[in-house]
């Protein structure tokens, strides 16, 4: 039996390695074992990291934040209104995707704001106001959930 101890001891080690790291944050895996098909992690981000605006088409997505203070921002899509061409529809149209931002919600813990759920296929991406720790967790293994990013 695997017990993983969630302590300041952790938190502050991963808190050092996100600081150092070029991507400015550091997850820590919370799953026992390699047949587990969750995604459940910790996550340490600081000030500085970049959560581009990303999507999971198979999962919605439970946040809790631990520490710290930081936005989730959501989006949906916006379909330009185009004439067009004979035989061309709007799903045939993927070039023309963009997002409009729809709502904000700050995870903040000492002011009761834990955290939400990001429902399947839902745009969103993260501002990191002040040095943060969230649990995540998600349906499928990583890079087989159907996450994709917006460009």
């Amino acid at each position: 039996m695997e017990i993983i101890k969630i302590d300041n001891e952790l938190l502050a080690s991963l808190h050092s390695q996100a600081v150092t790291s070029e991507r400015k944050r550091m997850n820590f895996d919370l799953r026992t074992s390699s047949e587990d098909n969750s995604q459940r992690m910790l996550n340490v981000l600081v000030p500085g990291t970049d959560v581009p605006i990303h999507r999971h088409k198979k999962s919605n997505e439970s946040v809790v934040c631990l520490s710290g203070k930081l936005v989730e921002i959501f989006y949906e899509e916006v379909f330009p209104s185009i004439d067009f061409p004979k035989g061309m529809d709007a799903q045939d149209f993927s070039s023309g995707k963009r997002l409009r931002e729809v709502a904000r919600y700050v995870l903040d813990s000492t002011v009761g704001n834990y955290g939400c759920v990001v429902p399947v296929g839902v745009w969103h991406r993260v501002e990191v106001l002040e040095p943060s720790v969230i649990f995540e967790a998600k349906d499928g293994r990583y890079g087989e959930d159907g996450s994709e990013f917006y460009k």
